[in-house]
This record gives C-alpha cells, structure tokens and sequence, in this order.
C-alpha cells in the first residue's frame, strides 16, 4: 500500500464506520440501534470526564447517554434522546496500541458495546459474552 496520500481517519470516516456497524446487526436490533442519536467526538468532553472521576481521556472510547430500555416508562416525563458517543482520538489510540485488529472491528466493538447499555446491559453482562480483551 502507498501511504504517502494516507490520512487518519476524520469524524465522518468513523461514523461511516459505525454505520456500518448498524447496517450488519440481526434485523431485531437494526430499528432500536437507529433510534438512538450517534455522535462522534475527538474526545469525552471534560464534564464528563469529570462526572465518570476519569482523568486520562484517551480512557473512554464511547459512551452511551440515555435511559435504558429496561428503565423506561411511558409515564416517564419528556427525557432527553438516547446518544451513543464514539471518541476519536482514544478509539484511533487504542487500534494503534493494539496493531493486531482493524480499525471497523474496533468501532463495531464499541459502537456495539454502548449499544449494549441501551438494551440495559451492564459491563459485568456485556464482559460475560464479549471477551474483548483476552
């Protein structure tokens, strides 16, 4: 390959990516993944870093802001949109610190990660099947 004209990937190559993503999940959960908001961000704004006492923003790659299904209520009041966030920066970090997956598969994992929390999943469930790091 000639990478003499290669850039990084911008906001809009990941959100391509995670696209993608949506596009290739079971036809049962394509229509709830669509109904939530994507953002791509260069970073976790400092807010956020602060509310989750997280000091290093290249340590968050995503992150889903919302009410889980499993919580939602129609008496619930008007609540704010369900966003899944991908970072950037940290997800760029973190495919090159690895050098062993591609870039898609690591935006898939994390786009599908958060997707996880919105079908109220948590990080002890979503560990149990997705052994990511091993």
């Amino acid at each position: 390959m000639d990478w003499t004209d290669a850039t990084a990937p911008d906001l809009d190559d990941l959100e391509a990516m995670a696209r993608a993503a949506i596009d290739a999940l079971p036809p049962d959960y394509r229509a709830p993944a669509r109904a939530v908001q994507l953002r791509i961000a260069e970073f976790a704004p400092d807010d956020v870093l602060d509310e989750m006492q997280i000091d290093d923003a290249y340590e968050v790659t995503g992150l889903y802001q919302g009410i889980p299904m499993t919580q939602k209520s129609f008496d619930d009041g008007p609540v704010e949109p369900d966003v899944i966030w991908l970072f950037r920066r940290p997800i760029l970090e973190e495919w090159c610190g690895r050098g062993d997956i591609a870039l898609t598969d690591l935006v898939s994992h994390v786009f599908v990660h958060e997707l996880a929390h919105h079908f109220g999943w948590s990080d002890a469930d979503i560990a149990a099947i997705d052994r990511w790091w091993e």
